[in-house]
C-alpha cells in the first residue's frame, strides 16, 4: 500500500521487525532491518501503543478525536502523514484485510 492515500478501512499494526521503548512519554522505535533509531513525540507515542495490536484507521482516528482536543479533519490529516512516515521506515504495516 506503500504511495497510497489512508482508507478508513485499513488495518494498521507494528511490524513485527522493530522494538521500541517509552522515554517519559516520548517513544523510541528501533528498526531491526536497517539498526536506525527513530523517535515519537508523545501524541506519536500514543498512537504507536495503538498500533501495537491491527486496528482501522477509522477506529485509530476516533482514539485521537476521543483523546485530544483536535477538529476530525486535522486529526486525519496528521494521521495519515504519520502512518506515511512510519510505513517508509517500514515501522508499520498497512493492509486492507478487515479482519484482524
Amino acid at each position: 500500500m506503500k504511495g497510497a492515500s489512508m482508507d478508513d478501512n485499513a488495518t494498521i499494526t507494528a511490524s513485527k521487525e522493530q522494538v521500541s521503548c517509552d522515554l517519559q512519554g516520548d517513544m523510541a522505535i528501533l528498526n531491526l532491518k536497517n539498526s536506525t533509531y527513530y523517535g515519537l513525540n508523545p501524541i506519536g507515542a500514543r498512537i504507536w501503543e495503538w498500533v501495537q495490536n491491527p486496528i482501522h484507521v477509522s477506529d485509530l482516528r476516533q482514539n485521537i478525536i476521543g483523546e485530544y482536543d483536535v477538529e476530525p479533519e486535522r486529526a486525519q490529516a496528521d494521521l495519515a502523514v504519520l502512518l506515511a512516515d512510519l510505513e517508509r521506515h517500514d515501522l508499520v504495516v498497512i493492509t486492507h484485510d478487515a479482519s484482524y
